[in-house]
């Protein structure tokens, strides 16, 4: 089974792309969704962050502040670096489990959706790496509203990741969402022509 891993910034129209992979009829394993699933379904993920970073992030309820936590990790680097330690193992597992399932139906290529599978170094355990890119300025403002971030909040979380120059050295293919969604639609449509020819 062929894994094609699919990447790019925060806001820089990732999921876009996958949404068409997945109407393409591609089975795409959203990397994403497992982290916010992993914490539901590993209660001692958030122990492990409560020992680690206090009790400020929990409000009376016992409930996590995702958005106060995510802004704090996202302006201290070794915040989140700490984060990711706890988590990334937990992600990975079910990454693992969730290509298994799909190579046990019999699929021929799956495509793995994250955001940061180069900074975590999943990369190397898939067979192509394509990039969903765009300018700065174009992920600084989508970020912005769709978060209804600041201009030094959304800086934060960008620079948080690596640089989608930086990414581009890790990748054999760059989707540009720059543009207007026909552009991309059009590029997409070539890569679909390119993976069905690995699917052959």
């Amino acid at each position: 089974m062929i894994k094609v891993g699919l990447t790019g910034g925060i806001c820089s129209g990732k999921s876009t792309i996958s949404s068409m992979l997945k109407e393409s009829g591609f089975k795409v394993i959203d990397a994403d969704e497992i982290a916010k699933e992993v914490l539901s379904k590993y209660p001692e993920i958030l122990e492990e962050v409560r020992l680690t970073f206090g009790g400020t992030f929990f409000d009376w309820r016992g409930e996590f502040r995702r958005r106060e936590f995510g802004n704090h990790i996202f302006r201290f680097q070794k915040e989140r670096l700490k984060y990711e330690a706890i988590i990334m193992p937990y992600i990975k597992k079910e990454i693992d489990e969730a290509f298994k399932v799909h190579e046990k139906n019999g699929e021929q290529l799956v495509v793995l959706d994250g955001a940061t599978l180069i900074e975590n170094g999943y990369h190397k355990e898939l067979d192509m790496m394509v990039l969903v890119w765009v300018t700065l300025q174009v992920q600084i403002e989508r970020l912005k509203f769709r978060d209804k971030l600041t201009q030094n909040e959304a800086v934060n979380r960008i620079n948080a990741q690596w640089s989608l120059e930086k990414k581009k050295e890790f990748v054999n293919l760059v989707i540009d969402n720059s543009n207007n969604i026909i552009k991309t639609k059009e590029q997409v449509d070539d890569f679909i022509e390119l993976l069905n020819l690995y699917k052959k």
